[in-house]
């Protein structure tokens, strides 16, 4: 079996630090007009969030600006966290993640819209060791262009299949998340999924979805 967790609002949260980071990377950048609450950011690829962020500006959306923009970004985020941890983990994850960890032949990994650098960062200021997952996919890891969120389940499974040497039945994995998108990436690859209402969406929300 194969269990994926998301990241924010499902084994930790910031208290929206990592968008006041984001917000901090644009006015360097691009002045003190820059909102970064112009954009959608619950579930999504942080690529896609940073595109639309630089659209919504003005600004060209190119892979040089959004490695510029991450790079800044990275930035802002470790020093916000430096200067004031905001960053925990949710209700029960530590125990959870120390039971799964316990179980002989069950494979835990994260499957998450953040870049790799920013990911880490932000699960080690809330005191979870990322190296501890067997593996790992992470916002950038679509082998396509536009990436998507519902292209990370097969990156999941390819790598399992790597790990293993033998492929993971859809119906044992598991994607664990706090949004819809969560939802709809498992259900494009036949996975199973278990919402958690401990973000902006209710039980309602992910019933539905």
């Amino acid at each position: 079996m194969l269990i994926l967790f998301d990241v924010d609002a499902t084994l930790i949260t910031t208290s929206r630090l990592g968008i006041a980071a984001m917000g901090h990377a644009g006015r360097e950048q691009f002045g003190e007009n820059f909102n970064e609450n112009t954009v959608e950011y619950a579930g999504r690829l942080d690529p896609l969030i940073i595109a639309d962020l630089l659209a919504a500006h003005d600004q060209p959306v190119t892979h040089d600006a959004i490695n510029a923009f991450h790079a800044g970004y990275r930035t802002h985020l470790a020093r916000l966290l430096a200067e004031r941890n905001t960053a925990k983990t949710c209700p029960g994850v530590p125990a959870l993640l120390d039971a799964l960890f316990a179980i002989k032949g069950l494979c835990v990994g994260v499957l998450t819209g953040n870049f790799p650098d920013t990911g880490r960062i932000k699960l080690a200021a809330a005191g979870i060791d990322t190296d501890r997952f067997h593996l790992h996919v992470w916002g950038c890891d679509s082998p396509h262009d536009p990436p998507a969120r519902d292209h990370l389940p097969g990156v999941a499974l390819q790598r399992y299949h790597t790990l293993h040497a033998r492929h993971a039945d859809p119906s044992q994995v598991w994607i664990i998340g706090d949004t819809p998108h969560d939802i709809a990436c498992a259900k494009a690859h036949n996975c199973r999924s278990l919402g958690v209402a401990t973000g902006m969406f209710d039980e309602e929300n992910l019933r539905a979805a």
